[in-house]
């Protein structure tokens, strides 16, 4: 535990926390303020805090039932006695640990106990009230009836708990990532809420005004990594110690693929590539990785070290060949066998000269094989369009010639932790092609070398099958992603999420739904469906029919597709705006479009959320301080914990439908507070939550499927101390998923004045067990540790 999480835990006078037991939100201590956004005094949710969010791809699941409002009140009785007897023994042991409190805070402790024991005594009176602060509205709704803000409200004021087995389930509300306050910040009273679309424009011109008439961007979402590398270089402001400046060959490297025959070619790297590798080989940077480890319960552990069986291989002069993964049946399939014969081949038995990387337009071109995993290669698409990015996956300290020995490694998030998976380079083929992902460009292996790593994550090719854009995504980047669905999301919630991602150095993709009779077909307009584009820019032109907001956005594959409606490259459009207005064109295949346009023709938005612990390594892995380039972008404070919903430890307590067991949950403290360079400069605080279920692709084969899961947000009446049923009966969420989704994670994004709150994660229904992790992202100051599970 941090020292800042030490000090928070056990009190102090840095002011913040509660005032006279309120929130700071203004002199009537309600909840928030005057900003609209909220909850009021008698706890009712406000229309300005309405929800957006996204749709997503759900993998299938059975139809949970909610349970009968008088089912509960049958049983009420007999388990509220029960769920009482341990109540103070549990509030004892499952809290922040000693050394975190100081005397304050214990004598606050023994007070709270103390409080609990007079409880204990009036427990016969409890039911009563209970079922009368339960006096609510009950709705007999599915998702598909929660169609308008106003539906929206009553299911917030009724504090019921709807489920979804998958985006159809949703209707017109969306489910996965949600948004509260999006506006907070855009014009509107001071300390309020925000304005309209209008403000935002407003917002995005004075920004652009005030960097120099630049168009809104930061180094991730614009590719600037590259010319920074490149820059470097050309002034010899980085001297090259372990490769060759010119070929990007290791120095000293053994020559492998002659050494066993091979043939192959180096990789071929542009300045960025070449800066990576040199640090790597040169010692200047090696990230710290554990080793892949299966989750399957008998599977041998081998830990495999990548440099360590290289050099073994090289020395005895034998191709590696994976113990861990090894080629057969069971890496193909769990349950269902390929229909065609699979020989497993290693590449120089494929082609002549394969080679690993090979930077331009062909890296970007990834073609889908036998597998449906088309989630998978969009998450992909998009890693090619980072430089920074695309290595820390895929590291280029190897290839088919220098020290080639048949062994690879990618590295990828796992649940908190970046883990190192080790492979060796034989791929299934039929009829001597690759049978699942592959490059354009025959001779280029990366692609279908990195889906057998991801494979060998989850267990088999099979495992693949099915899944979200945003799963892969983390995995790849380590960062919390956001997914928006265009037709189900405000225009203005999404400009403004345009406007913060950009903000907070974050990276956009977008895409058109794919035709399933055509892959990859080009429409009239010029725009690909199924392909993943990169949003890499905002900026506003005045024309004569007003102020335009314009989007940039990044095609890999060059100016062969292209939009080529309004505001395209020569659209006579641009005749309105003066030259010397006209944002620039900068690489290959960018284009711009207006907004409008661009809400309207595509369909999905992720927004990938990096914390200063991502950006920091990629600075380290780079040589780039991004601090000193981005000097308007601030930076994500991250914290994560681990969790476990267990039925033999009575903490799969389910979602607040079920409020005699709902408390029973593991429970999580955090503290926000308002820094300097918040964004918003309104006196609150952007959370984002996310809640990840763990392992549940990885035991498909054990007939384990993901489960719906959600989580609330309480303010926290007392600090440390886990919420108990009668304050969870009587209090409202601040912020929460409503519906539940059987999907591997779930967000949520909201605002909050400075202070301490509980976040509540569930299942849907009781006595499901599973493992978690759940993450908050603040654009403040942020400490956060486990109260109770």
């Amino acid at each position: 535990m941090s020292d800042d999480e030490q000090q928070y835990y056990g009190g102090g006078d840095d002011g913040q926390g509660y005032d006279d037991g309120q929130y700071g939100g203004g002199d009537d201590g309600a909840y928030g303020g005057d900003d609209q956004q909220g909850y009021d005094d008698g706890g009712n949710y406000d229309e300005g805090g309405d929800y957006g969010g996204d749709g997503q791809d759900y993998d299938n699941g059975e139809q949970y039932e909610e349970p009968e409002p008088q089912e509960e009140e049958e049983h009420q009785e007999e388990e509220v006695e029960e769920n009482h007897e341990g109540e103070d023994e549990r509030q004892e042991e499952d809290v922040y640990p000693e050394d975190d409190y100081n005397d304050q805070n214990e004598d606050e402790h023994e007070e709270q106990e103390e409080h609990e024991e007079e409880h204990e005594e009036e427990q016969p009176d409890e039911e009563a009230h209970a079922q009368d602060v339960d006096d609510v509205e009950v709705l007999d709704w599915s998702p598909e009836d929660v169609s308008s803000p106003e539906d929206l409200e009553r299911l917030e004021l009724s504090g019921h708990t709807l489920q979804a087995t998958d985006s159809g389930d949703g209707g017109g509300f969306n489910v996965g990532s949600m948004i509260k306050g999006a506006m907070d910040g855009f014009g509107g009273e001071s300390g309020g809420g925000g304005g309209g679309f209008g403000s935002i424009v407003g917002t995005i011109s004075s920004m652009i005004s005030v960097g120099g008439g630049s168009p809104l961007s930061n180094t991730f979402s614009s590719g600037g990594f590259s010319h920074i590398a490149e820059g470097l270089i050309a002034k010899a402001a980085h001297r090259f110690l372990g490769i060759d400046e010119r070929t990007g060959a290791i120095i000293g490297a053994i020559a492998g693929n002659a050494m066993f025959g091979m043939g192959g070619q180096g990789n071929s790297l542009g300045g960025l590539g070449k800066l990576i590798l040199d640090n790597i080989v040169s010692g200047k940077f090696r990230r710290k990785v554990d080793p892949w480890v299966s989750p399957v319960a008998g599977m041998p552990k081998f830990n495999l070290n990548f440099y360590a069986e290289r050099d073994r291989c090289l020395q005895s002069a034998t191709l590696f060949e994976d113990p861990e993964f090894p080629a057969g049946d069971r890496a193909l399939f769990y349950k269902t066998p390929p229909d065609q014969e699979v020989v497993w081949k290693r590449p120089g038995e494929i082609v002549s000269n394969p080679q690993l990387i090979v930077e331009g337009h062909s890296r970007f071109d990834v073609k889908q094989g036998a597998l449906g995993d088309c989630w998978l290669l969009a998450a992909v698409a998009n890693l090619t369009l980072r430089d920074e990015l695309f290595y820390r996956v895929c590291p280029p300290d190897q290839s088919f010639t220098d020290n080639y020995a048949g062994i690879f490694h990618f590295q990828f998030w796992r649940y908190g932790k970046w883990v190192d998976v080790v492979i060796d380079d034989r791929l299934p083929t039929v009829d001597s092609e690759l049978m699942y992902m592959h490059s354009a460009d025959h001779n280029e292996f990366w692609s279908a070398l990195l889906e057998k790593a991801y494979a060998k994550v989850y267990g088999s090719y099979e495992a693949l099958e099915g899944g979200s854009t945003v799963e892969a995504l983390e995995d790849f980047t380590g960062g919390l992603t956001e997914n928006f669905d265009l037709r189900k999301t405000p225009r203005e919630t999404i400009l403004a999420m345009m406007v913060r991602g950009f903000q907070m150095g974050g990276m956009f993709g977008c895409s058109i739904a794919a035709d399933p009779e055509v892959k990859e077909a080009v429409r009239r307009d010029g725009l690909v469906m199924g392909h993943a584009y990169s949003i890499t820019a905002l900026h506003t032109v005045q024309t004569s029919h007003g102020e335009v907001v314009l989007v940039r956005i990044r095609n890999p594959w060059g100016n062969s597709k292209e939009w080529n409606g309004a505001w395209s490259d020569n659209a006579p459009e641009w005749d309105q705006v003066d030259a010397s207005a006209r944002p620039p064109f900068e690489k290959d295949g960018e284009f711009w479009m207006s907004f409008d346009d661009f809400y309207r023709e595509f369909e999905e938005m992720e927004l990938c959320n990096l914390s200063a612990q991502v950006m920091n390594e990629i600075n380290e892995m780079t040589g780039v301080d991004t601090s000193q380039i981005d000097k308007r972008v601030s930076q994500w404070a991250e914290r994560a914990n681990d969790g476990q919903w267990d039925e033999q430890r009575g903490t799969a307590g389910g979602c607040s439908n079920y409020p005699n067991s709902y408390y029973r949950n593991p429970q999580f403290g955090a503290q926000f507070t308002v820094t300097a360079d918040s964004v918003e400069q309104d006196g609150k605080v952007t959370v984002i939550v996310a809640l990840l279920q763990k392992y549940r692709r990885e035991l498909q084969p054990q007939g384990l499927d993901t489960l719906p899961i959600g989580f609330s947000v309480y303010e926290a009446p007392t600090v440390g101390t886990p919420l108990d049923m009668h304050y969870l009966r009587n209090n409202k969420a601040i912020a929460r998923v409503p519906v539940y989704v059987n999907m591997r994670e779930v967000t949520v994004r909201f605002r909050v004045p400075p202070g301490d709150f509980v976040i509540l994660p569930s299942t849907f229904e009781p006595g499901q067990a599973a493992e978690f992790l759940i993450r908050i992202y603040a654009n403040g100051a942020l400490q956060f540790g486990t109260l109770q599970g």
